[in-house]
């Protein structure tokens, strides 16, 4: 194929793309009570996570360990902003949806020009990178932005002063959190990645173990708008524990 031949594929492979990721919007945005009783979830108290806590609580005997004994309602300030929340979150749910179909064609695109091995190892990249990202998103919506939306909705400076949350801030929250600790989660496919290609030994990320940890601290800070001590713990020990697991995965690959 000539170089133009190439461009002309990749054109019907992006129109395929787009087609898919526009049907999946249109669908989610006529499903808008189901879409938004998962989006608008962790605000609730019923939520699994408080619910979970709560038991933990109740079965230590600790008192004042109850999470979900609050009630934050969310605003609109634009006579067009629930519209435009509307459709923006069901954008991002037609990407997500059609994620799958998207990485396939993606690769379905690319994989003529790899050699078997170099195809077979670009397969092991994309499924393991999708399966952590998918997994970094779920723990932040499940653990990490539920504590960081009660305590920045329950954080007063005054007593005289009540926090007015807006839905854009909620909306631009959750998904920030999502996608900074979906891209967190890659950290054992890049590890594998530069090990592969001769940058990366187990032997020197033992050494830097400590100055890793002092890294993971301060991203989890920055990543977390929240300055409490056990959001930052819920988001720095994961990232830890999948900086421990690279280096058994990079001691295999070098190996």
């Amino acid at each position: 194929m000539t170089f133009w031949d190439h461009v002309d594929e990749l054109r019907k492979v992006l129109f395929r793309i787009i087609g898919v990721v526009v049907a999946f919007m249109l669908l989610a945005f006529c499903f808008k009570e189901e879409l938004f009783g998962i989006v608008l979830a962790p605000k609730e108290n019923d939520f699994p996570v408080y619910r979970l806590f709560d038991w933990i609580g109740e079965a230590l005997h600790l008192s004042g360990a109850s999470v979900s004994d609050f009630h934050v309602q969310l605003i609109n300030t634009k006579l067009s902003g629930q519209f435009l929340t509307h459709m923006s979150v069901s954008f991002y749910a037609g990407i997500i949806l059609a994620s799958p179909y998207i990485i396939y064609q993606l690769f379905r695109f690319v994989s003529p020009a790899l050699y078997a091995n170099e195809k077979h190892y670009s397969l092991r990249v994309v499924v393991w990178g999708y399966v952590l990202f998918l997994i970094g998103v779920l723990f932040s919506y499940f653990l990490i932005f539920p504590f960081t939306f009660r305590f920045l909705a329950l954080y007063q400076v005054s007593a005289e002063v009540e926090n007015a949350i807006l839905l854009s801030s909620y909306i631009e929250t959750l998904v920030m959190l999502s996608i900074m600790l979906g891209i967190m989660f890659e950290i054992p496919v890049l590890a594998w990645l530069f090990a592969k290609l001769g940058f990366l030994t187990s032997s020197f990320m033992r050494t830097y173990r400590k100055h890793a940890l002092i890294v993971t601290l301060i991203i989890a800070a920055i990543i977390t708008p929240t300055s409490d001590a056990i959001t930052l713990l819920l988001v720095s020990a994961p990232m830890f524990l999948l900086y421990e697991a690279s280096i058994f995965i990079v001691k295999r690959t070098n190996r």
